[in-house]
């Protein structure tokens, strides 16, 4: 997510401590914030899908193949 989307986020919830949003800034920050959480999850996905489990005994998992059991 590119920085002036994040700036705007926060300028939405500064706004809303303040005062109330309008409909329109109320569907934007709804907008941005499910945009955020999509890409949040997404790369936190990719995270995790290389990530790796390493055993005491030696042995390796990966954390992909640990959620397929």
């Amino acid at each position: 997510m590119d920085k002036r989307k994040l700036e705007r986020i926060n300028e939405l919830s500064r706004i809303s401590r303040r005062r109330a949003l309008t409909e329109a800034e109320a569907a934007e920050q709804r907008y941005l914030r499910a945009e955020y959480i999509r890409k949040f999850r997404a790369e936190m996905a990719g995270i995790l899908d290389n990530s790796v489990i390493l055993y005491p005994d030696g042995t390796r998992e990966f954390v992909r193949d640990r959620k397929k059991k």
